[in-house]
């Protein structure tokens, strides 16, 4: 049997998840990334729309467009999920899936795999360092 806990009329949720902690993040390069790509200095990517898209202009200087990657039903609703990106005052051109799955994201995780590695080894170092100062008093 399942048990299941209603809060105020919603979708039930499972007992083990009503008290689940969840930490963790999605980094750029990974297939659940979605938000801003920094494409720097290289050729623009493949985008969705040929020209970007802007809700509502910022008041003062305009700013360069950015380039994101949004699941589909953002795109084609820009207006309704623009500032989860913070970006209804932006022109925004969002880069085609394809391109960041094959190109983009592998490229990425090339260019910065070192950084894991040295994050990874300050972490182990840093655990290292606490247990031998936790020995000594």
């Amino acid at each position: 049997m399942r048990a299941t806990i209603n809060t105020n009329g919603s979708t039930p949720i499972s007992p083990l998840l009503a008290n689940a902690q969840v930490s963790g993040s999605i980094n750029i390069g990974e297939p659940g990334f979605f938000g801003q790509i920094n494409i720097g200095t290289t050729a623009p990517p493949p985008v969705v729309y040929a020209t970007p898209v802007v809700i509502q202009p910022a008041p003062g200087p305009e700013l360069a467009p950015i380039y994101l990657r949004v699941p589909p039903e953002h795109h084609k609703n820009w207006g309704r999920y623009c500032h989860e990106y913070n970006a209804c005052g932006r022109k925004v051109f969002f880069v085609q899936d394809d391109w960041y799955r094959n190109t983009y994201a592998p490229q990425y995780k090339r260019e910065h795999e070192h950084d894991h590695h040295d994050e990874h080894e300050r972490r182990e170092y840093d655990h290292h360092e606490e247990h031998e100062h936790h020995e000594d008093h």
